[in-house]
């Protein structure tokens, strides 16, 4: 399909500024970058928020007005995606400049900001610090949700320690989980609330008394090449612990680097709870189960922050 904007190259838009044609260049990125760096005379117009169209309007009023638009680098839909935006506002002579910023930086041509070196590196893949970082158990969270033929039970249960070492982009480390702390939170307010809390940690399901906390040792972590922010950038393999079971467990996992001193890490998965010897409800264990039958998969979102 063709592109509904012209492709303008860095020597054209120099020749074009050096000139003084009358052109107004849009600089898509978030203003922080902005101010780092950005080529002469641009206006700023992040893409990123839902106020572009305004941002735009007060940078150019004049829809017939020459406007080209440029973002990170040619890998970046950023400037694209603002001409499209640009197109469907009604604007009619919008052009992008081949290869963004970075692009123009390698041409060797003027940019100006408080930061120039430091905004030409992108900052779309996970670049972690190497060291010790010990799990902030206040700020970290376990989510459940359990399912049957009628609905589902969700709720938490909290980490009582963990610690995660990087080196080289290798991961390590163990986790404790209180299974004590289980939590449901649907049922609120209900007066059955407890008597399920009391149904999870009994023997039917996770023998709480028996074995009061579960442990998740990372046996193997490979980073997903390229790392990026967005989307799972590792694949965590380990032992699971629970209800005196050892077993494999294998989940994608979205690490993120908080700040030089702090780490964040996402996950969601299924596991299956009868590979623990949480059989209860499962009709692959008993017959003639009618209410009590209860899916086998227990979904896990987890939320863990880190510092080192």
């Amino acid at each position: 399909m063709r592109e509904p904007w012209v492709r303008i190259s860095t020597d054209q838009l120099y020749q074009w500024i050096t000139d003084r044609k009358d052109v107004t260049i849009i600089d898509a990125l978030p203003a922080e970058i902005f101010r780092q760096r950005h080529l002469p005379e641009a206006k700023n117009a992040s893409v990123y928020e839902v106020t572009f169209p305004e941002q735009v309007k007060a940078a150019v009023s004049d829809k017939t007005q020459q406007i080209v638009v440029y973002g990170s680098s040619e890998a970046s839909s950023d400037a694209k995606t603002a001409a499209e935006k640009l197109k469907r506002l009604g604007y009619q002579k919008v052009y992008v400049l081949a290869g963004g910023a970075a692009a123009w930086h390698a041409a060797g041509n003027p940019l100006e900001g408080d930061n120039i070196e430091s905004a030409v590196k992108p900052d779309n893949l996970l670049r972690l610090t190497d060291g010790v970082y010990s799990v902030d158990v206040g700020q970290s969270v376990i989510e459940w949700t359990g399912r049957n033929p009628n609905g589902k039970h969700f709720g938490r249960v909290h980490l009582l320690q963990g610690e995660m070492i990087v080196k080289e982009k290798s991961l390590s480390g163990s986790f404790k989980i209180d299974m004590t702390s289980i939590e449901n939170t649907d049922l609120a307010g209900d007066e059955l609330q407890p008597v399920l809390i009391s149904h999870l940690m009994s023997d039917d399901f996770f023998f709480v008394k028996l074995f009061p906390s579960a442990v998740f040792t990372i046996t193997a972590a490979k980073a997903v090449e390229p790392a990026a922010l967005s989307a799972p950038n590792y694949e965590i393999e380990g032992i699971l612990e629970l209800r005196g079971v050892r077993r494999a467990l294998r989940f994608p996992a979205t690490l993120s680097k908080l700040s030089e001193k702090q780490m964040a890490a996402e996950a969601h998965f299924d596991f299956d709870r009868t590979h623990w010897n949480v059989i209860y409800g499962s009709s692959r264990f008993f017959e003639h189960l009618g209410m009590h039958l209860v899916f086998d998969p227990i979904s896990i979102q987890l939320r863990m922050i880190a510092n080192s």
